[in-house]
């Protein structure tokens, strides 16, 4: 009877052991689920493809800026309704660069992203239409942010519905929902009016051949 008892005893211990285990796995896999995923994690730039001049060359586990312009972007998925992590580091006080979102097809030149997708801008020297942090002459910033010079920089993006916020260094930049006023187009190379998609891919952009922008993350996670 006692060893019944006990084996009864270690039976109901096993099973909520298991039980407890269970649980404990599904709430990992929730929150690794809930958690940012890397889209290029500074190993490797698979799943990217470079168009245009110029390149993203790999080195010491950063992606760095060479020439231009160019549009260097993530091939495998499109993107909405998430947020979207970039580390970048500007080299000089003038470096140019900037996150495309919203393009809506595979890019077959680099200007196809400018007109079609929204450019989310790095560099310093601009008007409140044109600077870090801005939807490039289609949002005014809400509070000019500089990014720090050869220090990392975060870039928060986030796609809600036909709603982008963007934040740098912890300050909001963009609020921009389509249908908001934008100011006329003055200038050939500034993007084409019009509305972009829900979702789309993600780029990177390397401007010219003076320009030297360091991106150590590219990082993507659910809304909620």
């Amino acid at each position: 009877m006692k060893s019944q008892f006990w084996n009864r005893i270690s039976t109901s211990v096993l099973l909520g052991a298991l039980a407890c285990a269970v649980v404990s796995c599904r709430s990992m896999h929730a929150s690794v689920k809930r958690g940012w995923r890397p889209l290029f994690n500074g190993s490797s730039t698979n799943g990217w493809q470079m168009t245009g001049p110029g390149a993203f060359k790999l080195e010491n586990g950063e992606l760095v800026t060479h020439g231009g312009m160019g549009l260097f972007w993530y091939a495998r998925e499109k993107f909405g309704d998430c947020r979207i992590r970039v580390m970048f580091q500007p080299t000089s006080s003038h470096d140019n660069s900037g996150v495309f979102v919203r393009i809506p097809e595979p890019p077959t030149n680099e200007w196809f992203a400018v007109h079609h997708g929204y450019e989310v801008q790095i560099e310093n020297n601009g008007d409140e239409w044109h600077r870090t942090g801005c939807l490039y002459s289609i949002s005014q910033a809400k509070n000019v942010v500089h990014a720090r010079v050869n220090e990392w920089n975060l870039m928060l993006i986030t796609l809600e519905g036909n709603r982008t916020r963007v934040e740098v260094n912890g300050k909001l930049v963009t609020d921009f929902t389509e249908g908001d006023p934008v100011p006329p187009r003055t200038k050939d190379y500034e993007p084409e009016r019009g509305p972009r998609p829900l979702s789309g891919y993600i780029g990177l952009q390397n401007h010219d051949i003076e320009q030297r922008v360091h991106f150590k993350e590219v990082s993507v996670a659910p809304l909620r």
